[in-house]
């Protein structure tokens, strides 16, 4: 069996090469240089601005005055007077309420 058209295959086949391999080396070279690695030094806060920060909390499930008061280091007459119109009986998860 004689394969006729093998010629223009080839140089088709060539062809294609050449045009991935000048493709790919053009890639690589316009690929941007990797960063650097860098060491990174920590950023320490100081403790009262950190928290004059929090002055409000989200409930989460589960959340009462008592056990928002604990995580927050206040009161619960505390937290009564800077939410009046929040009901301690009905909180909702999601609702934001003042701490500070």
């Amino acid at each position: 069996m004689v394969i006729r058209n093998a010629a223009p295959l080839a140089a088709l086949l060539a062809a294609t090469g050449a045009v991935l391999a000048i493709h790919y080396t053009v890639q690589q070279r316009s690929r941007p240089a990797p960063p650097a690695v860098t060491q990174t030094v920590p950023h320490y806060v100081h403790a009262k601005r950190t928290a004059a920060i929090r002055r409000f909390y989200v409930v989460q499930r589960g959340d009462s005055f008592s056990v928002i008061a604990e995580r927050t280091h206040t009161s619960v007459p505390r937290l009564e007077r800077l939410n009046p119109a929040v009901s301690a009986t009905a909180l909702r998860v999601g609702q934001r309420i003042r701490v500070k």
